[in-house]
């Protein structure tokens, strides 16, 4: 299990070179990045598109048509279509979130920048996330992208991690934690 997923990671990396030195010829970085992390989105907010890039019951070529159908359909643009074509004609669609997450890793490397993924009990709206990045660019002293998500589970706060460090000051952790402390007393 573990050899399957270093696999996965090694021809994801390779993968996503690939499209980041088309894009970068292209001119067309930041372009692509946001076609893909759309593309991301729709991963993660379909049940039925997940279960459709990683069935091996599909025909390549099914598989691959629905994806450009969906592509086409979500507005990606021309050389991410291309892109996702190819995978999907190598079958590898199953792939397409590693593929994702080391294009916009291999991105922020290239400039400087780490990422942070910030997870909050409600969305965030556009100055929270300006502050958290001006923030989260003091404490780790570069050039920060935030990425979010909502998790309604930790009932408020945020857990923030940046590369292998993590804050969790979510009121779920805190409720735990006191929990925790109660039984010992």
């Amino acid at each position: 299990m573990a050899s399957e997923s270093t696999d996965t990671s090694g021809f994801a990396e390779r993968y996503a070179t690939a499209l980041y030195e088309m894009a970068d010829e292209a001119r067309q970085l930041d372009a692509v990045a946001d076609d893909l992390r759309g593309l991301k989105a729709l991963l993660e907010d379909s049940d039925d598109l997940r279960r459709l890039v990683r069935s091996p019951l599909i025909d390549r070529q099914a598989q691959t048509g629905a994806m450009m159908a969906v592509l086409e359909k979500a507005g990606i643009g021309d050389l991410p279509r291309r892109f996702v074509g190819v995978v999907g004609h190598n079958r590898r669609l199953f792939a397409l979130g590693a593929i994702i997450d080391a294009y916009l890793s291999l991105l922020a490397r290239r400039r400087g920048e780490e990422t942070a993924y910030v997870s909050s009990a409600a969305a965030l709206n556009d100055d929270q996330q300006a502050r958290l990045a001006e923030s989260l660019r003091k404490a780790v002293g570069s050039k920060v992208r935030v990425e979010t998500a909502v998790d309604p589970s930790l009932i408020g706060g945020l857990v923030v991690r940046v590369g292998s460090r993590m804050i969790d000051s979510s009121v779920e952790t805190k409720l735990q934690r006191m929990q925790l402390a109660m039984k010992g007393a």
